[in-house]
């Protein structure tokens, strides 16, 4: 079973990261158990649009920016949305990556009940350096699906000490509602986890492990399994924080301190646990994605361990590793990826189900009705919550 884990494991890794970590610790000590749907709702979604992008990858063995610029016949619009996906990824991946090494710093903070060490980010940086500079997809499948599974039960064991209440659970799941100022944690917890880079990762990993369209059953299976435990991780994060009735969590290391008392020494060290795992993860991904992205937008074919692939992580990873070294705080960078990801995100899900739906590109393995009708509730919902995190980024300008 093992051996035909795959790409799957490392869409999750990629959108659990401490952006996600921290949306869910704050949806669970500002509203409890009520946002559990939303979390659902997002899984099922990523999961339909990771299904058609993996889909795509194995029949078409390109990734998603070379079918767009192969099916986008116009010049002046093929170009405008190339450089849309370069700014959106490249310079959101790199803003968000100083979070990702942040995070895996604050988890090891926790695990070692120290005050912040400023060598941290480079220990990480050179952790996802020396992993994506060997340029072995099977040796970071290995590492990551490791590090998800330490991740997963560091967060599941979390939930399980603060012994929840089982039917309050199944009714947050089952039972949508909208609690007054909530409407912002739920576009959180939705963007944290339909991830626009993360359709780009996986048709371009698909094709690394496996060739031919008899895998498709194995690509499936890998998707379903793999995001749905990820979002099992994300419901136990908003879980194991409606226990906290504070009003000083603001993220997940207050989490971890207010657990302590309440739990003792281990909450604190699984939480620890699970959300370096989460850092180190996304630290790796999010320069993995931006580098496939710009290979497949500059036409460069190349693989892995080409010098053009490790270039453009480099300076992700770089980029990263400064901002949170030096102290600065990327949020200028963050707010343009916000706004881009917005507009991103459902002009990509419009593509991948066009595309998704012509015989020229993928036969008989297109769409089916059903897929398409689900297709279109979620580009629905990717407009609306787009625009209101648009909107929200505006505000704050």
């Amino acid at each position: 079973m093992f051996k035909k884990i795959g790409p799957g494991v490392l869409v999750a890794a990629a959108f659990i990261g401490p952006g996600t970590v921290t949306a869910c610790t704050l949806a669970g000590v500002e509203f409890g158990y009520s946002l559990l749907w939303a979390m659902l709702l997002s899984i099922v979604a990523t999961i339909i649009l990771q299904e058609m992008s993996a889909r795509l990858g194995i029949i078409t063995q390109k990734g998603l920016a070379d079918v767009i610029k192969q099916e986008l016949k116009t010049p002046w619009i093929r170009n405008t949305v190339v450089a849309i996906i370069l700014g959106a990824i490249v310079v959101g991946n790199a803003a968000y990556e100083a979070g990702n090494i942040g995070g895996a710093a604050l988890g090891l903070e926790a695990i070692f009940g120290t005050a912040y060490i400023p060598f941290y980010p480079w220990i990480i940086g050179a952790c996802a350096f020396v992993l994506l500079y060997i340029g072995n997809y099977k040796v970071l499948e290995k590492v990551l699906v490791s590090l998800v599974i330490v991740m997963s039960l560091s967060f599941l064991v979390t939930a399980i000490i603060t012994k929840p209440d089982v039917l309050a659970i199944l009714k947050g799941l089952f039972v949508p509602s909208v609690p007054k100022e909530g409407i912002l944690t739920i576009i959180a917890l939705v963007g944290t986890t339909v991830v626009p880079y993360n359709l780009f990762l996986h048709a371009s990993l698909v094709s690394e492990k496996w060739k031919s369209p008899n895998d498709l059953k194995a690509v499936k299976r890998d998707t379903y399994l793999a995001i749905a435990l990820g979002g099992l991780v994300s419901m136990a994060i908003i879980i194991a924080a409606t226990t906290i009735q504070s009003g000083e969590v603001k993220n997940v290391m207050d989490l971890a301190k207010s657990l302590q008392p309440l739990y003792g020494d281990a909450a604190t060290y699984f939480m620890g646990i699970g959300l370096f795992a989460a850092g180190v993860t996304s630290a790796i991904t999010a320069p993995l994605a931006a580098a496939y992205v710009v290979n497949s937008c500059f036409g460069w074919n190349v693989g892995l361990k080409h010098m053009k692939f490790k270039l453009v992580w480099m300076i992700i990873l770089g980029v990263g590793v400064l901002f949170m070294s030096l102290g600065i705080k990327p949020i200028e960078v963050i707010k343009f990826a916000q706004i881009a990801n917005g507009i991103l995100l459902p002009a990509i899900a419009i593509f991948l189900l066009w595309v998704v739906n012509r015989p020229s590109v993928m036969g008989k393995y297109k769409n089916t009705i059903l897929q398409n009708i689900f297709g279109f509730i979620i580009i629905a919902l990717a407009i609306v919550l787009g625009a209101k995190s648009i909107f929200k980024v505006i505000g704050f300008l």
